[in-house]
This record gives C-alpha cells, sequence and structure tokens, in this order.
C-alpha cells in the first residue's frame, strides 16, 4: 500500500506540474495578443526560453536554496518513492518560472532579449528561492517567529505572495529602469498613443489557457493526494467569476479588462484557497477584478507607468491583497477554516515587496549599468521580431507568393 500511495502522490504531483506548465503557454500567448504584431515572435519566444533558463538557475542553485534539496546523486537514490522528490522540484520550478514569465508582460516590446535572460537566471537562481525558503521552508525562523507572537504562521497555500506579489514586485523596478516604450506618452506627459492589443482572440486564448492551469496550480498544490480538497477548486472557481464580473462592471466591457479579470480574482484567491468560505473566496476574486482595472488605469494614465500588460497591478497588488484576504476571510468568524493570523499575513506580504524591490531593483539595475537593459531607438521601431528574431509572426508582406 506504501508503494501505491507513493506512485499515487508522485502522478498528482506529476499532473500539477503539467497543468502549470502549460500555463506558461498562457502566458506568451496573453503577451502575444497584447503586444503589437511586430513583437509577437518575440513574446512567444521570450516565454520559451525564460523557462529554460529558469530550469537550470533552478535546479543547480534556487532549489537549494529554498529547501537544502539537491539531485547529484544516482539515478537509483533519485527513483526511491516513484521518484516523488523530483516530480515535486518540476512542479515547484514551473511557479519558480512564472516569475521570468510575469515580468516578461511588464518590459514587453522594448527590453532586450540575453540581458533579460541574464536577469532570469539570478532572479530565479537567488531572489525568488530566497523569500520561498523562508514562507514554504522555514527558513531564518521567522515562521516561528510569527506563530510565536501572533499565533500562527504565514499563510500562502498555492502562492498569491510568493509566486505573483513577488513576481509583480519585481517587475516594477524593471519597467520603472527601462522607461516607457517610445511614442507612448508626450514629453509634458499626454498620452501619445494607445498602442492597442494586436489580437483580442490570443489575448483571450491566452487567459483561457491561464484560467484552466490555474486549477492545477492551486489544487495541486496540496502536493498529495490524500490533501486534495475541493474546497480549494471551488473557491478558485468563485474568486475567477468574482474577478471576471468585477472587470466586466468596471472595465466597462473592454474586452482586456474582462479576460484580465479572472486572472486577478484567481491570483487573490492562492493563498486562502484552502481556507475561506466560496463566499469569502468570490469577494476576494471580485476585490481583486476591481483593484486590477483601477491600478492598471492609474499606472498607465496618470502614473505614466508604461507596464504592458499591467503585471504590477495585476500579480503584484492583487497577489498582494490576496496574501492579506487570506487573513481576513481564513477567519473562522468569517466562515472561514482559521489557523491564521491577519498580522503574519500583513507582515510577510510587506516583507516579500520589500524583497522583491530590492531584488529587482539590484538584479535590473546592475545589468542596465553593465551593458544596457533595453533596444535603442531604431530596432524598437522596427519591433523585436525583426531585431532580435530576424522574421515577423506573418510573412505575407515580406514575400512575393
Amino acid at each position: 500500500m506504501e508503494a501505491y500511495k507513493s506512485a499515487s502522490d508522485t502522478l498528482f504531483v506529476l499532473l500539477g506540474a503539467i497543468m502549470v506548465l502549460a500555463m506558461h503557454a498562457g502566458f506568451a500567448f496573453l503577451e502575444l495578443g497584447t503586444v503589437r504584431r511586430k513583437n509577437q515572435v518575440n513574446a512567444l519566444v521570450k516565454i520559451l526560453s525564460d523557462f529554460a533558463v529558469s530550469t537550470l538557475a533552478y535546479f543547480f542553485i534556487g532549489y537549494g536554496i529554498a529547501y537544502g534539496v539537491h539531485f547529484f546523486q544516482d539515478a537509483h537514490t533519485l527513483m526511491e518513492n516513484s521518484g516523488h522528490d523530483l516530480t515535486k522540484f518540476f512542479f515547484l520550478l514551473t511557479f519558480a518560472a512564472a516569475i521570468p514569465a510575469i515580468i516578461s508582460g511588464g518590459i514587453a516590446e522594448r527590453a532586450r532579449f540575453n540581458p533579460q535572460l541574464a536577469a532570469t537566471f539570478c532572479l530565479v537562481g537567488f531572489v525568488y528561492p530566497f523569500f520561498e525558503g523562508i514562507a514554504w521552508n522555514h527558513a531564518f525562523g521567522i515562521q516561528e517567529w510569527l506563530l510565536a507572537t501572533f499565533g500562527a504562521e504565514f499563510h500562502d497555500f498555492a502562492g498569491s505572495v510568493v509566486v505573483h506579489a513577488m513576481g509583480g514586485w519585481i517587475a516594477l523596478p524593471a519597467v520603472l529602469l527601462l522607461g516607457a516604450r517610445r511614442g507612448r506618452y508626450h514629453k509634458d506627459g499626454g498620452i501619445a498613443g494607445a498602442h492597442p492589443p494586436s489580437s483580442i482572440p490570443f489575448l483571450a486564448l491566452g487567459a483561457w489557457i491561464l484560467i484552466v492551469g490555474w486549477f492545477g496550480f492551486n489544487v495541486m498544490s496540496a502536493q498529495s493526494l490524500d490533501k486534495i480538497s475541493g474546497l480549494v477548486a471551488l473557491n478558485s472557481l468563485m474568486a475567477m467569476v468574482g474577478g471576471t464580473l468585477a472587470a466586466l462592471v468596471l472595465g466597462k466591457n473592454d474586452p482586456g479588462f474582462v479576460h484580465n479579470g479572472p486572472l486577478a480574482g484567481l491570483v487573490a484567491v492562492c493563498a486562502g484557497s484552502d481556507l475561506m468560505h466560496p463566499l469569502g473566496a468570490l469577494v476576494t476574486g471580485g476585490v481583486a477584478g476591481a483593484l486590477f482595472v483601477v491600478m492598471f488605469t492609474l499606472t498607465q494614465n496618470r502614473w505614466k507607468i508604461d507596464d504592458v500588460l499591467g503585471v504590477w497591478p495585476l500579480h503584484g497588488l492583487c497577489g498582494a491583497w490576496g496574501g492579506i484576504a487570506a487573513g481576513i476571510f481564513g477567519l473562522e468568524a468569517l466562515g472561514g477554516a482559521g489557523g491564521v493570523s491577519f498580522l503574519s499575513q500583513l507582515l510577510m506580504t510587506g516583507l516579500a515587496i520589500v524583497i522583491a524591490l530590492v531584488g529587482g531593483g539590484l538584479v535590473y539595475g546592475v545589468i542596465k549599468q553593465l551593458v544596457g537593459i533595453r533596444l535603442d531607438q531604431e530596432d524598437e521601431y522596427n519591433g523585436a521580431d525583426l531585431s532580435i528574431h530576424k522574421i515577423t509572426a506573418s510573412a505575407e508582406r515580406e514575400t512575393l507568393w
């Protein structure tokens, strides 16, 4: 029976890893549909290349920092317990690789390719696993201190803070250091060009791929079959619905907002999806959908922060809200399962933001000083597809047949 359980858990985690791996196609198509046509190929190549670099960084460095586990043993040792430890690495790798996939959407259309790969290696190898180890592996005794001080550890079941807030807040200094796309704003601060999405169907496809994969992202975070919970699935669904409807109303039926609304809800519910009552998840998702619409509009139009896909509002702010919401709607007084502390959630969410800002600013700041992180004016005007990859997404204009 023990061997059967081990094999079942291995398959369970493997299926979760595959579903989250598929979400990276969602990241790619969400970006592809949002950017202009001259940058579509770049969006696709970036996400896949970032994933490959993330794998090496996490395998050789990041996973060891986060969990103290390395895989430099013989194959017989690695195959113990049906290779469950290996599939667990695969599953957590897909989370780690979401960091550069998130950042990619913020820095789209003007970032240089190779410097971004270098940033990916540093972030997934060092910055992300530093906080991951604190939150999910009790590094530095911070979780124990929270438990002793506030009666509960920081709780983040599936990564609202550990993955999404970290990714979104790391992206913010990258976006600021890059500056806005040329032609986006006038020198006096006015909006020069809207740069509308190149393909709403591709944007929608990316959103749907992410939505479906998210149920693996959340439910399979149990990491063993005996801990699976239908509550996680239902809460994910309710948060998705809440985010969609809030974005539909506040976004005035704009398809970009409608398709990012469910993602905002799902980002926010990750942390407390195993604790909240479904009504709490609905509210959490609704607040996140509204937060995304309001803050995306503010960052783009008033603050002139050219975050192309709105990854700071979507992942950074909604992820932080999710960490705090778990400390609200996870309380037994509000129908939750309990075992959480609002102050523990608040403090650790704040710590994540500090680590992300410092780490992201340091990595992108150093790379900017050493080699530069932005395409030159002519390459940006021609588009990353031709400038970097020497081909466009659609060849009809470049051929005579």
